[in-house]
């Protein structure tokens, strides 16, 4: 794929600084009083190709855009461009609720994000090179909001990622410690009840054993001695609150 030819009277010093396949990263070529700003339009989407936005400063002042006058109008619209997608992305922050609608803002942060810093870079580079032109101050300026404000609103929507991520694992260890502790209770009653309930089983049979004509005083016999069984059993398997809950607390005093 050839580099697009435009009809502009570019200098043969700046012509031989570009390829002959793409016009390049975003930068700014200065030779024989002519100023070549090449820029990427923000990116957009998953893909990875940038269309290029050229601009051409000739000597008298006069900005040119892809071989075509008002220039300076095009370069403008440029930067409103980005200044309308951080508007929007602003907007999309605002309103996430969920860590998805953040790894999405993030997403499409980053190449943005990106590419102003870059765009921020080149028109730096033109302004060094051009001297003090108001014009090209103004757009340096302008551009260093532009990635001053992607790169804080990036900063900001990872911190809130970086926050929700942190309260949900906050919510998961509470749910597993609540559930730690009821699996505690049952296990400490069903050690409890399991020797009493296997007595009362045995003594349930319909046998005759000749224990049927006993006392009562036997049958609470039995029952104390099962519970006596029980918490000899609950001591035995060592049932205990879970530690994970104290450790933190301990941790906390």
């Amino acid at each position: 794929m050839k580099r697009t030819q435009y009809a502009w009277p570019l200098p043969e010093a700046i012509n031989a600084r570009l390829g002959s396949e793409s016009w390049g990263a975003q930068r700014a070529i200065f030779e024989a009083g002519h100023l070549l700003l090449v820029l990427h339009t923000p990116p957009r989407g998953d893909g990875n190709e940038r269309e290029h936005e050229v601009f051409l400063r000739l000597p008298e002042g006069k900005w040119m855009h892809k071989g075509l006058d008002r220039g300076e109008h095009a370069l403008n619209k440029y930067l409103e461009d980005y200044l309308g997608l951080h508007a929007e992305l602003e907007g999309r922050f605002e309103k996430a609720h969920g860590i998805d609608a953040l790894f999405a803002i993030i997403d499409s942060l980053i190449p943005i994000a990106r590419a102003s810093a870059n765009m921020k870079a080149a028109l730096q580079s033109a302004r060094e090179q051009l001297g003090n032109d108001p014009r090209i101050i103004d757009f340096r300026d302008r551009s260093v909001e532009i990635a001053r404000g992607f790169e804080l609103l990036l900063a900001d929507a990872r911190l809130a990622l970086e926050f929700r991520l942190a309260r949900s694992a906050e919510e998961q260890t509470r749910a597993a410690e609540a559930g730690n502790r009821a699996q505690h209770k049952l296990n400490t009653l069903a050690a409890i009840a399991f020797p009493l309930m296997s007595v009362s089983a045995v003594f349930g049979m319909n046998l005759h054993s000749g224990l049927e004509q006993m006392p009562a005083l036997l049958f609470w016999l039995v029952f104390i001695g099962g519970l006596g069984l029980g918490m000899l059993v609950k001591s035995w398997i060592g049932v205990s609150a879970p530690e994970a809950g104290s450790k933190k607390k301990s941790g906390r005093s």
